[in-house]
């Protein structure tokens, strides 16, 4: 079962973290999207690549058993990475980035409630964010396609904005 005080990791470090290019990036991408951390990152990062490792096994395998990727691709279909007519092939495609879009504090920040990703992860950690009813206080939380639409700020100051625009709209 291994020791309760120490959880397995879920991610992996970049094999060159110090690397001019990889640190670019990395710096660009948190910044962008608000991340407290580069563990953050890596941590999506590590999600796209165990997908994309996937893809490149079942592409190996025998034709019957690449009928095992239909669930995977209807995963990713429901967390909106992939679209509807998603194939094997658009697995090997999948990119952090696609994965940062779908996270609680960046869907709150595109869709207004907040004014930069910093203000959108702290409009989630101190619970002003729900989604379907439930507060979230996770940033982090990967927003379903069919959740996306229930999500709503409880916030004094997002409950004046959007009645503003429900007057001028």
């Amino acid at each position: 079962m291994g020791d309760p005080k120490r959880p397995r990791k879920k991610y992996e470090k970049p094999y060159k973290p110090w690397d001019r290019r990889i640190l670019e990036e990395t710096n660009r991408l948190t910044g962008y999207y608000g991340l407290r951390n580069k563990r953050e990152l890596w941590r999506m990062s590590s999600l796209a690549k165990k997908y994309r490792r996937i893809a490149r096994e079942l592409i190996a395998a025998p034709e019957e058993e690449r009928a095992m990727a239909e669930p995977v691709i209807r995963k990713l279909q429901k967390l909106g990475v992939l679209g509807k007519d998603a194939t094997l092939d658009d697995l090997l495609d999948l990119t952090v980035e696609q994965f940062l879009e779908r996270r609680l504090q960046t869907i709150v920040w595109r869709k207004g409630f907040a004014k930069t990703p910093y203000m959108a992860r702290q409009l989630v950690t101190h619970g002003h964010i729900r989604v379907k009813g439930r507060r979230i206080r996770q940033p982090g939380y990967l927003v379903t396609v069919e959740e996306e639409d229930s999500i709503e700020c409880t916030h004094p100051a997002c409950l004046e904005e959007t009645a503003e625009q429900k007057v001028k709209g």
